[in-house]
């Protein structure tokens, strides 16, 4: 678990409510579920509406990242490059086909492009798309987060028109005024308190772990060009320092 994000959550949470509590204010006062309704889901909705249902359910799923980030597989990947650079320099590319078996699809079409003898510019590009491709479908789930922080304080706002509505409704009966004069300022409340304190964070969030994906695949394609075009070790070597000191 990343505990500087909990910490993180945590804090912007407890200085909101220890700032209304020490101003006089009840933390009752902010439990109202229709303006949680009506920022929260429509919200939701609006992000749903922008965004194709891959990229959106694809960002919903990437939200674990944020507490339980993927795991580090920087010291094993180096390892395992300095094996196929020896292999490699020592058997011919044919005796990376024992390196196949790993789970991950890039690598394994990595190694199999090299295998073949694939011309390493036209290996690079293969790759590169690949990782263009890759990059353009993680960020676009990662975005619907920033869609989503910059709808909350919109919707805020309509919630706080509806629930003064509300109150203009019923001005005759004072027993229902601070019910709806309660719903129209917490919509408020709800609405840039998640868009600054939650999807925000977890929007940038996501893009660096993203990036660093991403980082760590461009320096997998460099590899796999230096093993086609046969250069020393030294210059694969090289590539894992790089690998490692992003790490």
């Amino acid at each position: 678990m990343d505990w500087a994000s909990v910490a993180g959550l945590v804090l912007a949470i407890a200085g909101v409510l220890v700032g209304h509590t020490l101003d006089g204010g009840k933390f009752a006062s902010l439990i109202q579920p229709a303006a949680f309704a009506i920022v929260v889901v429509g919200t939701a909705g609006a992000t749903l509406l922008q965004s194709e249902r891959r990229s959106f359910m694809l960002g919903l799923r990437m939200l674990r990242w944020v507490f339980f980030p993927p795991k580090s597989n920087r010291d094993k990947l180096s390892r395992e490059i300095a094996l196929w650079s020896l292999s490699a320099r020592r058997d011919g590319l044919l005796s990376l086909e024992q390196y196949m078996g790993t789970k991950d699809k890039f690598i394994q079409k990595g190694l199999r492009l090299v295998i073949d003898g694939i011309q390493p510019e036209k290996l690079r590009n293969l790759l590169e798309s690949d990782i263009t491709a890759y990059e353009f479908s993680q960020r676009q789930a990662a975005r619907i987060w920033e869609s989503a922080a910059g709808y909350a304080p919109t919707i805020g706002i309509l919630g706080a028109v509806l629930g003064l509505i509300h109150v203009m409704e019923n001005l005759s009966d004072p027993a229902r005024l601070g019910s709806g004069i309660a719903v129209a300022f917490v919509s408020t409340v709800y609405g840039v308190g998640l868009a600054n304190l939650f999807f925000y964070p977890v929007g940038n969030k996501l893009k660096a772990i993203v990036s660093d994906r991403v980082a760590q695949y461009e320096i997998l394609a460099e590899v796999f060009h230096d093993l086609a075009t046969g250069d020393h070790t030294r210059v694969v070597d090289e590539r894992v320092a790089s690998l490692l000191t992003r790490h």
